[in-house]
């Protein structure tokens, strides 16, 4: 029972990463009704940026944490206003091919930026392990977990309790109708790909630890598009949810059925979701409104 519970928490710490990765495709998803295929590339960026202020500048940890989050902010406002913004009207097809570009400049310039060997990245959390129960916990994912429900409680108050936030959730639901009403579409959109990619930094520093720094530490995104759609495409929480079951099935299977299972269960995952439950887990209502 104990190995078990280990796997458990151990699995909820990695499917909070894929939540928050997902919750990033979601966010701009639902806004703009564009796959961000540059997500994981974000994410990886965030990281690098993170290290940078962290390690080569000896900044403390949790302001040179803020201040990688920040730095991804601006650069997703600019991103979406410099370059997205000129896609919109475009098919889907154009868009998405625009991002997986995207993500293939990031990559590129993070090679010849910070070079392809792995970084590591000093956390407060080390490798300490916390009691519970009787069970050894490891610092690094009870901080993973905890980092995930506080990011997900701020973004809920963000959206419920806020003008930016109820502006943010008319222009989803129906941007002609916002922009009637006085909403800034347009900006609004570059300020969701904002929060979209502080998430995504956030992210990735929550990763470091675990998985290290490098140029294909973006690679995850695979895994959270996939939490996404089995969350339900478009749902916060839903993401989140599908997100931490494939980080639990993953360590279960790659303890109890080998480590080759633990490769592709996130697919077979996915595959089982969309033939039983094609809107996902957690469904969204049909209609539009603002």
């Amino acid at each position: 029972m104990t190995d078990l519970f280990q796997l458990v928490v151990s699995g909820v710490a990695v499917g909070s990463i894929y939540g928050l990765v997902a919750l990033g495709f979601v966010l701009v998803y639902k806004a703009t009704e564009t796959v961000n295929f540059a997500q994981g590339d974000l994410l990886m960026l965030g990281a690098f940026v993170a290290f940078t202020l962290i390690v080569s500048h000896h900044i403390p940890f949790w302001i040179g944490l803020a201040l990688a989050i920040a730095i991804l902010m601006a650069f997703g406002y600019l991103l979406d206003a410099s370059v997205l913004r000129k896609a919109l009207g475009r098919p889907q097809f154009a868009v998405v091919m625009l991002t997986i570009g995207l993500g293939a400049v990031f990559r590129a310039v993070a090679s010849m930026t910070w070079g392809a060997e792995t970084r590591q990245l000093p956390t407060p959390f080390g490798n300490g392990q916390t009691s519970l129960g009787g069970v050894a916990i490891a610092d690094v994912n009870l901080a993973i977990i905890v980092g995930t429900a506080l990011l997900c409680l701020l973004l809920y108050l963000f959206f419920r309790h806020t003008r930016l936030g109820i502006a943010m959730q008319g222009a989803s639901q129906n941007q002609l109708a916002a922009y009637y009403m006085g909403i800034p579409v347009k900006r609004v959109f570059s300020q969701v790909w904002a929060i979209s990619a502080g998430v995504s930094a956030f992210a990735g520093v929550l990763l470091a630890p675990v998985a290290l720094i490098n140029t294909s530490m973006g690679d995850i995104a695979i895994k959270a598009f996939s939490a996404a759609v089995i969350g339900g495409f478009g749902s916060i929480p839903g993401c989140v949810v599908g997100g931490v079951m494939i980080g639990v099935i993953e360590q279960l299977a790659g303890r109890y059925l080998g480590p080759g299972v633990k490769d592709v269960i996130a697919q077979v995952i996915l595959l089982a979701v969309l033939v039983l439950w094609p809107r996902g887990l957690i469904r969204q209502g049909a209609g539009k409104r603002v």
